[in-house]
């Protein structure tokens, strides 16, 4: 995939932004600079706009935005910029680069200017559901339609459901399981805090490690990360030894590799078989 890079420097915006109550009434100037980071390939060969992003468009949504709105940091401007605009240029737009100076920053030294610059894209992530409680397809439905409507995620596609014995403690019902691709502008950690909020409206309670569950949602991939912590792993640390994962994600994703052995979903499967 290319990565271009559509650049706007230092566009200037007279706005209502700071912590200080004078700064929200009486306004200053703000500099934007913005790297817009797609694949232009197709605009560069036909010489079409729609292949591409509209910089005269995007410099009117950052005006408009900062007039609209008053926030109290320029963290919390540059974050809802980034927001904006991959949500309204998506699937063409992957990362966006912002940065917000504040030439009038009212500290009483001389300063030129402080500024905030922040980088954001849009991540994939693959998910494994489970369930084995109730009407485990509901479930199941409802985890991925709940997904689905956050504005910070879409889901790209779905594998179908399967049913697969239990894993771990044996001693309980079958379980209905499946996986997702999802594209997400969420961290890992919110990611992880996303689907423990589905799964408690769900019903699920963590009792019993690996028994039964109204609902179950683990992060297997996200992006090329590895990344490790007390309450979070990626990729998933067991799921090589998962058939119930590894059948499901398959079928959506028989190619992605592992980015710690280099191997593809399908041959992970074929070796666990």
């Amino acid at each position: 995939m290319f990565m271009d890079e559509i650049r706007i420097k230092d566009l200037e915006v007279f706005a209502n932004h700071g912590v200080f109550p004078e700064e929200n009434e009486l306004g200053q100037k703000f500099i934007v600079s913005a790297i817009l980071f797609a694949d232009t390939r197709d605009a560069g060969r036909y010489d079409r706009l729609t292949d591409s992003i509209h910089y005269g468009e995007v410099c009117q949504i950052i005006d408009q935005h900062m007039k609209e709105h008053t926030y109290k940091l320029i963290e919390r401007v540059a974050e809802a910029l980034a927001e904006t605009l991959l949500m309204k240029y998506k699937p063409l737009l992957k990362k966006v680069s912002i940065e917000i100076k504040k030439p009038w920053a009212p500290i009483g030294l001389p300063l030129e200017n402080v500024s905030v610059k922040i980088e954001r894209q849009w991540h994939t992530a693959y998910i494994a559901l489970g369930s084995n409680m109730g009407d485990k397809t509901k479930y199941l439905d409802d985890a991925v339609l709940a997904l689905d409507a956050l504005k910070e995620c879409e889901v790209v596609k779905t594998s179908s459901w399967i049913a697969t014995e239990p894993y771990g403690v044996t001693d309980q019902d079958e379980f209905l399981n499946g996986c997702l691709k999802l594209h997400t502008l969420f961290t890992p950690e919110e990611l992880l805090e996303v689907l423990h909020r589905i799964e408690k409206k769900a019903g699920r309670e963590r009792i019993v490690h690996w028994g039964p569950r109204t609902l179950d949602l683990d992060i297997i991939f996200y992006d090329d990360l590895v990344y490790g912590t007390e309450r979070l792993c990626i990729p998933h640390v067991d799921m090589k030894n998962r058939e119930f994962v590894l059948k499901p994600l398959c079928e959506i994703e028989p190619y992605m590799h592992h980015p710690v052995t280099g191997k593809t979903v399908k041959e992970m499967l074929e070796e666990l078989k």
